[in-house]
């Protein structure tokens, strides 16, 4: 992979938007492995991503699902020469052209190129099919929803919203380890997943800290009471916290990436940092980097980290303003409209992430619930939570919500300490699920598992019966 990308790098002359699909084997794998195929080369410049869809397939309807995206590239190469390019990445991976619109490990469609029309026996442009193929239109509207087709002058979203409706509505899908199935967050019948938190920071602010001695025994048992995801933390980024070096930081994890690989059942891994430093040393470790800051604090250097990194990596992030310490009062809580202004601060935060190389389907978000919000903030971002997932450019991410033992809880109760805050975090957990959360962070996950459990039942529809069930786990050994 190359390691020179930044969002100012001088721009190829041509740009095109081209169409990526598989049904067969890993698809998951043939898209990213194509995606870093043209990164290698000096003459296809990835802009953007779009996120991954998955859809029933089209014409020849007995195969498998399809995973789908678009890129949006900038290249040096004619539209034959891109062609001639992207075959060659199909015939990297095993694409066998026996059943016209069938079954393929990859499949890669230049759907536009520039302006150009073209039509001869090898290309049309612009792709002849696109206006009909919702997995097309779907990831195209990501990136261009506003820009007019060639020939018809209206624009992608409105042909997009012409298509007739399909019995199987096609989903997003966001990765988050091998073990574990994906996010899908257009899905009605999805089962909320639990990150279960453990703290290695004698100054956080639910006071439960971990240490190196009592880290597996604690992950083991959060693992036997349903966590799905393990978010491990070394630094404090409560209101008022000092702040702790990277060095320091990753000093605390020393011992951390033993302690995971003794693990063992399905599970992802997360490390909750901000340090640009700390995300390089830990992600050939850790399936997820959630940042608290979405790439703020660390002037966006870890969204290069992830990119620059062998190890493909989901990035959570998070909605703030402020530095550490400093981001729970004026003028940080002041919003015009709480919900469009999140919305479009970490529409920006997105943005930025994908043009520094973040995967799209690779993104996950945190409204920020006790970052620089008040307690009536915190609970208008949970009352309109459906108002974020909707907003304009958010559509089809996850949500990650973490309400856990936070202030805005002990407000409530009349004052209630960290550790007497369960019953009300249940009533906000559910309140995340039924505003449409994918993921809840929480500290008491056999109690929140319950409580996921429920509310999924409630208000998932179809989703009685359907959880991912509880692991077994244990240690290796």
């Amino acid at each position: 992979m190359s390691t020179s990308r930044s969002p100012d790098d001088d721009r190829l002359p041509h740009r095109a938007f081209i169409a990526l699909g598989s049904n067969e084997g890993d698809r998951l794998y043939a898209i990213e492995s194509a995606c870093n195929f043209i990164e290698q080369r000096s003459d296809l410049i990835i802009q953007r991503t779009s996120g991954l869809w998955e859809t029933k397939a089209m014409y020849v309807e007995d195969q498998a699902d399809f995973l789908n995206a678009v890129i949006e590239v900038e290249t040096s190469l004619s539209p034959l020469e891109l062609l001639d390019c992207l075959q060659r990445i199909e015939n990297k991976h095993g694409r066998r052209r026996t059943v016209a619109k069938g079954p393929r490990t990859l499949d890669l469609d230049i759907l536009l190129y520039d302006d150009v029309r073209l039509a001869s026996e090898r290309l049309t442009l612009p792709h002849p099919l696109m206006l009909e193929r919702a997995f097309v239109l779907e990831p195209l509207c990501e990136l261009i929803p506003e820009t007019l087709h060639p020939y018809s002058r209206q624009s992608y979203a409105t042909h997009l919203a012409a298509l007739p409706p399909t019995p199987h509505p096609p989903t997003t899908i966001t990765p988050l380890s091998e073990s574990l199935p994906p996010l899908t967050p257009l899905s009605p019948t999805r089962r909320t997943m639990v990150m279960g938190i453990a703290n290695l920071t004698p100054d956080s602010f639910s006071r439960d800290p971990l240490t190196s001695e009592t880290l597996l025994p604690a992950l083991t048992a959060q693992l036997a009471a349903g966590a799905h995801i393990l978010d491990i933390g070394a630094q404090s980024t409560r209101p008022n916290s000092t702040p702790l070096s990277a060095s320091s930081e990753i000093d605390r994890l020393t011992g951390v990436p033993h302690a995971l690989h003794s693990l063992r059942g399905p599970h992802a891994t997360s490390i909750d940092t901000y340090h640009v430093d700390v995300a390089r040393t830990a992600l050939p470790h850790f399936d997820i980097i959630n940042d608290v800051s979405g790439g703020l604090w660390s002037d966006n250097e870890l969204f290069n980290a992830v990119w620059r990194s062998d190890k493909i990596a989901t990035v959570i992030i998070g909605h703030t303003r402020g530095l550490p310490g400093a981001m729970s009062g004026p003028p940080h809580t002041h919003y015009n409209d709480l919900i469009p202004d999140i919305a479009a601060e970490l529409r920006d935060r997105v943005d930025e992430a994908v043009g520094r190389g973040v995967r799209r389907w690779r993104v996950i978000l945190d409204p920020g619930i006790g970052f620089s919000k008040t307690h009536a903030q915190n609970l208008e971002i949970l009352r309109r939570l459906p108002e974020l997932r909707a907003a304009k450019g958010l559509r089809g991410l996850p949500w990650c919500v973490g309400v856990s033992r936070k202030g805005f809880i002990g407000a409530l109760l009349g004052g209630r300490e960290v550790g007497q805050r369960t019953y009300g975090g249940a009533a906000a957990v559910a309140a995340a699920v039924a505003g449409g959360a994918d993921v809840v962070r929480v500290h008491d996950v056999a109690e929140m598992r319950d409580v996921v459990a429920v509310a999924d039942g409630i208000w998932r529809t179809g989703a009685v019966g359907q959880a991912y069930g509880t692991p077994k786990t244990g240690v290796v050994g």
